[in-house]
C-alpha cells in the first residue's frame, strides 16, 4: 500500500538489520536496545507465528514497522484467533506524520483478510482508541501479567469480526519472546 511517498509492505529477511535500527532511533537511547533486542527475538520466535511484519519505507529507507504475532486466549478459546501488535516504531524524524496510524490501518486491513478476530495492544490509549482499540481488561481480557490500576486503560483489544468479543473471556497469551513480565508494565 502506499500514501503519498511512503510505501507500506511486507518485511523480508533483508530488512532485518534496518528494522531494528528503526526500532533504535524511535525509542532512543533508553529503551530502544530492550525494545530492538526483543523485536529481533520475536522475528525468530515460532511461538508468535503466524505473524504480520510491516514496513514503511520513503526513497527505499525504511522509516517504520509493525508488528503482529499470535494470541491465545485461556482458557481454551481456540475458535477465537487473536493477535498482538508489539511494536509499532516510526523514526523520530517522520513522527507524526502519519505513518504509524497508514502501518496500523493496514495492518488491520491485512489481519482482517486473513481471518484474524481480536487484537491486543499494551500502548497509548489516546493514540490507539483511534483506531477502534477499547480497554479489554473490562470486557473480561486479561493481560498476560497484570496491568497496574492506573494503566488498566493501556490494555485494549480491537474487534475484527463482529460479535467475537462477546463470550470472550480469559487471559491472553502471547509468544514465548513477549512471555516476560517487563514487557507488560505501560
Amino acid at each position: 500500500m502506499t500514501r503519498g511517498n511512503v510505501n507500506i509492505r511486507n518485511a523480508t529477511d533483508q530488512d532485518r538489520d534496518s528494522i531494528l535500527a528503526v526500532h533504535m532511533n524511535a525509542f532512543g537511547e533508553g529503551e530502544g536496545p530492550v525494545i530492538a533486542e526483543l523485536v529481533d527475538e520475536m522475528l525468530d520466535d515460532a511461538s508468535g507465528e503466524p505473524m504480520l511484519s510491516l514496513v514503511a519505507e520513503t526513497d527505499g529507507e525504511l522509516v517504520g514497522h509493525l508488528l503482529f504475532t499470535s494470541a491465545k486466549i485461556e482458557p481454551g478459546l481456540d475458535q477465537v484467533c487473536a493477535s498482538i501488535l508489539v511494536p509499532l516504531a516510526v523514526v523520530q524524524d517522520r513522527q507524526r506524520q502519519g505513518i504509524g496510524g497508514l502501518l496500523i490501518a493496514t495492518g488491520l486491513r491485512l489481519l482482517e483478510e486473513f481471518g484474524v478476530d481480536l487484537v491486543f495492544i499494551l500502548g497509548y490509549p489516546d493514540y490507539y482508541s483511534r483506531f477502534g482499540f477499547r480497554p479489554a481488561g473490562v470486557r473480561g481480557l486479561q493481560a498476560t501479567y497484570p496491568i497496574p490500576p492506573q494503566n488498566a486503560d493501556a490494555w485494549m483489544v480491537r474487534e475484527l469480526t463482529s460479535g467475537k468479543i462477546e463470550n470472550c473471556k480469559g487471559t491472553v497469551r502471547c509468544s514465548n519472546a513477549l512471555d516476560h513480565p517487563q514487557y507488560w508494565i505501560e
